[in-house]
């Protein structure tokens, strides 16, 4: 059968490291407080010159290396943000242009922190019917430069970066690699829990994001292991089958709370949030590439990835990998 089969992975981040005490000396705030609250301890910001479409062009070149895979192969690039470097054109296409693979599927995906699931599906769908043979799949965000750095509740919770993976079309046999299953949703009746105050199409200006944290963390504690357990059912498997799970890392606490409705213990799951923050539509491929280069993730190990974002929008994906 053909799956796509995950063959490289890779990860981007700005050269500047903020701690949370840097961050006290900015805003009402103080590391105790922001650990307690989120397991966060440092975060990324972008500074001049990098941005979303170079960060994921760093990530990606990174993610051929590993593959073994040259930039002329890939035929379609999909980029999840909710930062794009411009309204339009899509981000994607300035680093297809960057790594010089021109002419093939190039385009931008916006499910913001679901955004990497939302383009691994699509991704997966475009090359199992073959509409390309290799791919390119990224997240990437600069969301520093949307937020309000007056609202400690929320400038404290983000950071930037980006990561990508190759996914190849493999004809492979029934235990072989591949994505195995994937489920995606959304719900646009709780636009107001989450969001950015601002767009072309509404004030004509960016924005800064804006969230009611507490009826977020609700809603997806819920909501992920409602997904998690509907993947677990299509595929006919249970959460002892898993051998790691690579959340969106929002918040530490969310981590356990879906950790624990789902019976997994704390050592399988993948957590970089204290490291990275909440990147958003990177943090998924930037906590896989952690996992691998450090080798706890395998050839050969089942791996869940689980996201939900501003929208509502919720997903999970399972692949042997």
């Amino acid at each position: 059968m053909i799956r796509s089969v995950i063959t490289g992975t890779g990860s981007a981040l700005p050269r500047n490291c903020v701690s949370n005490v840097e961050l006290a000396e900015r805003i009402d705030t103080s590391d105790d407080w922001i650990v307690e609250r989120t397991g966060i301890r440092q975060r990324y910001i972008a500074g001049e010159g990098e941005t979303t479409s170079s960060l994921a062009t760093d990530a990606s070149r990174k993610a051929l290396e590993a593959a073994g895979v040259a930039a002329e192969e890939i035929g379609l690039i999909i980029l999840a943000t909710a930062t794009p470097d411009h309204t339009f054109p899509a981000s994607a296409t300035q680093v297809q242009h960057a790594l010089g693979c021109g002419g093939g599927i190039a385009f931008d995906v916006q499910a913001v922190c679901s955004g990497f699931l939302y383009a691994l599906a699509t991704a997966d769908s475009m090359l199992r019917t073959g509409m390309a043979k290799k791919a390119l799949v990224i997240g990437s965000e600069t969301f520093s430069r949307i937020l309000d750095w007056e609202d400690r509740t929320t400038c404290v919770l983000f950071g930037d970066g980006a990561g990508a993976v190759v996914l190849e079309a493999q004809d492979v046999a029934e235990d072989g690699p591949g994505i195995l299953a994937t489920r995606l949703h959304a719900e646009g009746a709780h636009k107001d829990l989450l969001y950015v105050d601002g767009g072309p199409s509404t004030t004509g200006e960016v924005g800064k994001l804006r969230m009611k944290g507490r009826e977020v963390f609700r809603h997806a504690v819920v909501n992920l292991a409602e997904v998690l357990n509907e993947v677990l059912d299509e595929v006919g498997m249970t959460g002892a089958d898993i051998d790691w799970v690579v959340p969106h890392q929002a918040n530490a606490r969310i981590l356990d709370a879906t950790a624990r409705k789902l019976g997994l213990p704390a050592e399988k799951v993948i957590v970089t949030v204290d490291r990275h923050a909440n990147t958003s539509a990177a943090s998924v491929p930037l906590a896989l590439d952690v996992a691998v280069r450090d080798g706890r993730i395998k050839r050969g190990d089942m791996v869940m990835f689980e996201a939900m974002g501003g929208g509502f929008t919720w997903g999970a994906s399972l692949a042997r990998f």
